[in-house]
């Protein structure tokens, strides 16, 4: 399994980034955020099988994540952002169908990560 990701970059408060996540093959994917000195945070996932999505609270309602299986990427669309969305953000798989990112225990494929910095 090989993952991808890339998009990241600055972009001023209340801004918008896409994040993608490159793959060599269909998987159910989960984004997950880091801040140094501060746990692993997961932020979105979308399952494998049926598409379906979960997000935490934390993002709910201005993160979108999409898939184009055609291209075998999966993108994190990202809107109204804040200081606090600032991390490196990480895309991951592991050996599962329906995802979750309540935890990261399962996930266990990386991608390097992608830095979002946000001004405020």
């Amino acid at each position: 399994v090989q993952l991808q990701a890339s998009g990241g970059g600055l972009v001023q408060f209340g801004g918008s980034l896409r994040l993608s996540c490159a793959a060599n093959g269909v998987y159910a994917i989960g984004w997950f955020r880091q801040v140094p000195g501060k746990e692993r945070e997961g932020v979105a996932c979308i399952s494998k099988s049926d598409e379906s999505t979960y997000y935490s609270d934390s993002v709910k309602g201005r993160f979108t994540i999409s898939r184009d299986n055609a291209l075998l990427t999966v993108y994190l669309q990202m809107h109204s952002l804040k200081p606090e969305d600032a991390a490196v953000y990480y895309c991951a798989t592991g050996d599962f169908s329906v995802c979750t990112v309540k935890s990261d225990t399962y996930y266990t494929y990386w991608g390097q990560g992608t830095q979002v910095t946000v001004s405020s």
